[in-house]
């Protein structure tokens, strides 16, 4: 009877041993599946670039920009839109400068490399900038690759490096160019047929 008992309690302690260790901790979630959803026909994507730094050749700067950007996707894969910049350029011996600009851009999704949690991207823009006291407009190129991890079904970290390109709208100007990396988010919205 003592064996009996005994074998009792061991195996009870062992069951709540066992069930203890399979306690739900709720842990931050850091991919999700979600497919070519949020990249179809008709979605929308709203975000940017947080924190974008680079180095120009030419006239040993360097900047830093903010790039809020909204854009629709016309097909699967691939979307038009507008982004909307504004940085700040440390120039060697001169003065500091704050930039602006606006610029349209197109980016494609490659389904070539790509996962259930993240896709990799192309993107190139074109548009006008300017800077704190100066009155020409500047003619603002860039291209760029990056990746874009889903964290949600609707929500991507992305990283993207590109060179970017600029030139003044005067006759004795000469052309910047230089690297860029930058870091940032977007939201994908549902189009009216994706709901």
């Amino acid at each position: 009877m003592k064996r009996l008992i005994l074998f009792s309690v061991l195996l009870l302690t062992g069951a709540f041993l066992t069930k203890a260790q399979n306690v739900d901790v709720n842990k931050p979630q850091l991919s999700e599946d979600v497919g070519l959803t949020p990249i179809r026909q008709g979605n929308w994507m709203v975000g940017g670039s947080l924190g974008s730094m680079g180095y120009s050749f030419e006239g040993e700067s360097f900047n830093i920009n903010i790039n809020p950007r909204a854009g629709y996707f016309v097909s699967d894969g691939i979307a038009v839109g507008l982004s909307l910049q504004g940085g700040f350029q440390s120039v060697k011996d001169y003065d500091d400068i704050w930039t602006y600009g606006v610029a349209p851009f197109v980016r494609y999704f490659f389904p070539e490399g790509s996962s259930a949690t993240g896709r990799f991207f192309g993107q190139a823009e074109v548009g006008i900038a300017g800077a704190s006291g100066g009155s020409d407009a500047t003619l603002a190129a860039g291209v760029s690759v990056g990746y874009a991890h889903f964290i949600t079904r609707s929500v991507a970290l992305e990283a993207a490096v590109g060179y970017n390109y600029s030139k003044a709208a005067t006759a004795n100007a000469t052309a910047q160019n230089g690297l860029g990396f930058n870091v940032g988010f977007q939201i994908y919205l549902p189009g009216q047929g994706n709901q």
